[in-house]
């Protein structure tokens, strides 16, 4: 049963961190607007219904959507082969509906058989491209697009390149307010006379320092005050007229144009995996570990693009840039989500010209600390040490991730795992039999012979509707081999989920190389009799058996 969550019980933390992805959404969705060649209000429209529409419906508490650089090209190229932004608007929610139909025939269920390592790789070069995309943008060079993750860029330069043309383009203003900027938000809350304002964000405090500082240059005359084009850029509309301009419908009249169904398919698939990744890497941020059901999400985004379309927005997807920035400021629910989209939508209509007063450096710094963060070298040398079959598919998706793009690592990634399971395992499906359970009864889960990540899905499945206050026995006497994947669920499962909903759990049989500690609780040793059909490939029992614990 889901468990009602108070959206408020938490507003404290969670109105600062929406403060802060506020922050940082607000020059994504101009910048990937500008590059998709839509109008700019659009990716502020994405921005809004990602935030409110789609935080509201979703059941991630740590996942922002909005507009999202990897459909770039494919709404460029929509835009103009169909030849004016309405008829493209009729492709996006048509794409909404496609999501929403996937939701309900339970599409999402896909992103289980994501291997933990592919995603970890995946963040990883996605912080390493988010930390090198921001070095122009702090020495206030700012040809590339705010939200560009593509190593190939638009004005042909690569994710290098971009750097070494910085050296002919510094700004003494923009590296002074980047590194002000750095101080605060690394020392924020660190000194004793500070702990007291720790509940007003970092992020905001250097945003207003270095607003402060660059009007104090420009109003002296001073060679470090930064010009208008490396400041944030949002249309102030200026009268009622430009305002009902913000809104733009779909061409309906298009309906029956293939070319309109041909974009809206390939947004749909585009956009539904990419949430899909971004949802399994938020799941792995969470420090509750929290499980998001990805059914629910899709149906989300597609009522979210449905609604983004309708009012003149871009397609959204679940966006790890923002979802990152969003669990380092401390997150604990989706109303953070909510708040950032609010802010959203009060600010561009309330003060617009105070918003394109925040240089781009500042923004620059607070996404430099979110890339070094995902890409933690801690994370390259924990997979170094898991062995080949762990480290080789991180490393590839790592790399592929900061020399292509998303699809293309995480695709790479899987090509490789796949290919060691069925080389070093042999595949098994995984089935587990429904029971129902009462008070009392003692749950018994029985691993079989090869556990690969291809299993996690039922494993998840099945460790996600024990009932609480149970007593569960996971059986691996006969295993062999079990996933890094799906040990760590059951690390999870064991030390967070089972405390929650006090469950006592038994572990059996699992080898010293798992690392997984016992608990205590049993009065005698149990013995199992596992049982194996290679015919049906069955490789877990769920059963239940009336055995004694000790309180």
């Amino acid at each position: 049963m889901t468990k009602k969550i108070n959206l408020f019980a938490n507003l404290k933390s969670d109105f600062a961190s929406g403060l802060v992805v506020f922050l940082v959404a607000l020059p994504l969705c101009l910048g990937i607007a500008l590059a998709s060649g839509a109008p700019l209000f659009s990716g502020i429209i994405s921005g809004v219904v990602g935030g409110i529409v789609v935080g509201y419906l979703s059941q991630s508490h740590l996942s922002v959507s909005g507009p999202a650089a990897g459909l770039t090209a494919i709404v460029l190229t929509a835009i103009t082969d169909l030849g004016s932004f309405n008829t493209f608007l009729l492709a996006g929610l048509i794409a909404g509906l496609i999501q929403l139909t996937l939701g309900f025939v339970k599409a999402g269920s896909i992103s289980n058989y994501f291997p933990t390592n592919v995603i970890e790789g995946m963040l990883a070069g996605i912080g390493v491209i988010i930390f090198l995309k921001q070095i122009p943008h702090a020495f206030g060079y700012d040809p590339d697009f705010e939200g560009d993750l593509s190593f190939l860029q638009v004005d042909g330069q690569n994710t290098f390149s971009e750097i070494f043309s910085v050296l002919n383009h510094v700004q003494l203003g923009s590296i002074l307010i980047t590194l002000i900027s750095l101080t605060i938000l690394i020392f924020w809350t660190k000194f004793e006379f500070l702990k007291k304002l720790k509940l007003i964000p970092a992020a905001l405090v250097a945003v207003i320092v270095s607003i402060i500082l660059n009007e104090i240059f420009m109003q002296s005359g001073s060679s470090l005050a930064i010009s208008k084009n490396h400041l944030v850029n949002l249309p102030v509309p200026t009268s009622l007229e430009e305002f009902k301009s913000i809104i733009i419908t779909p061409d309906f009249s298009a309906i029956t144009n293939s070319k309109v169904w041909i974009v809206a398919v390939t947004i749909a698939v585009v956009a539904s995996i990419e949430t899909l990744l971004c949802i399994e890497a938020a799941d792995r941020m969470d420090v509750q570990k929290r499980y998001t059901n990805t059914n629910i999400e899709l149906k989300a985004q597609g009522i979210g693009n449905i609604v983004s379309s309708l009012l003149g927005g871009l397609p959204m997807t679940s966006v790890v840039v923002r979802t990152s920035a969003n669990n380092d400021a401390g997150a604990k629910s989706k109303m953070s989500t909510i708040v950032h989209g609010l802010l959203l939508l009060v600010s561009v209509l309330a003060i617009p010209s105070l918003l394109n007063k925040i240089p781009l450096a500042t923004l620059a710094a607070v996404l430099l600390l979110v890339g070094y963060k995902l890409a933690n070298p801690k994370t390259i040398k924990h997979f170094w040490g898991k062995g080949k079959y762990q480290f080789v598919p991180f490393i590839a998706t790592f790399v592929a991730v900061v020399l292509t793009d998303l699809l293309k690592g995480v695709a790479l990634g899987m090509i490789i795992s796949i290919v060691f399971v069925l080389k070093g395992n042999m595949k098994r499906a995984y089935n587990f039999r429904n029971e129902e359970y009462s008070d009392g009864d003692i749950i018994h889960i029985d691993l079989a012979q090869e556990v690969s990540f291809l299993n996690k899905a039922a494993i998840k499945t099945t460790l996600a509707t024990i009932p609480e206050n149970s007593k569960v026995v996971i059986n691996a006497t006969d295993t062999v081999y079990i996933a890094h994947d799906v040990l760590d669920l059951i690390k999870e499962f064991k030390k967070i989920r089972s405390k929650e909903g006090n469950i006592k759990v038994k572990l059996v049989g699992f080898k010293d190389a798992y690392e997984l500690e016992n608990s205590d609780g049993f009065r005698n040793t149990v013995t199992f009799e596992h049982k194996y059909d290679a015919m049906k490939r069955q490789t877990v029992k769920v059963e239940v058996i009336k055995t004694e614990f000790d309180d």
